[in-house]
């Protein structure tokens, strides 16, 4: 598992600002389950620049609501953050992970390996381990039932509405967060 430092979110007291804090937190899950499958997939302006069309979709319910200070700053950070981490790693980065649209709403992860993110499985199991690091954050931790909360529930209180995860080459899922 790979720790990606110490990023947190959070007010002054009780949330407090973008801060380091701990783990990777920065992709998408689906951990408990794991969301229906949605019968519309979406195609955006990043489509055939930063991935191939997707070929499937869903949507995830979040169990949180967007934090009232977060905004395209917050998500630039928590990104750059995660980028951060990823990179001061001692081995290359497997994957990528990005913030796009107007108000950075979009997170992006594509695989930077041949072979990885290639499946829907290998996509939810990325989204499970991000799911375990969330949960250590302070964030989470002073949450009711954190345990039962997912990345995806991180990325809503960062008020991230979509998650595209792909291998670069022909997988493309993509995950729009309520």
């Amino acid at each position: 598992m790979i720790i990606l430092g110490q990023w947190a979110v959070g007010r002054q007291e009780g949330w407090g600002k973008m801060t380091r804090i701990g783990a990777v937190v920065a992709l998408v899950l689906a951990a408990c389950g794991g969301p229906a499958a949605a019968d519309e997939v979406n195609t955006d302006s990043h489509t055939g620049y930063y991935y191939p069309a997707p070929e499937t979709s869903e949507t995830y319910t979040a169990r949180v609501n967007r934090l009232l200070d977060s905004d395209r700053n917050r998500r630039i950070a928590f990104v750059t953050g995660v980028t951060g981490e990823l990179l001061n790693q001692k081995y290359a980065p497997t994957y990528a992970i990005f913030a796009k649209g107007d108000d950075a709403e979009k997170l992006i992860i594509v695989g930077l390996m041949d072979g990885q993110l290639d499946t829907i499985y290998r996509a939810r199991a990325l989204f499970a381990t991000l799911t375990a690091v969330s949960r250590m954050t302070p964030v989470f931790q002073e949450m009711p039932d954190a345990d039962r909360l997912t990345f995806f529930d991180l990325l809503k209180l960062l008020g991230f509405q979509q998650v595209t995860i792909s291998d670069g080459v022909g997988f493309t899922h993509q995950v729009f967060i309520e």
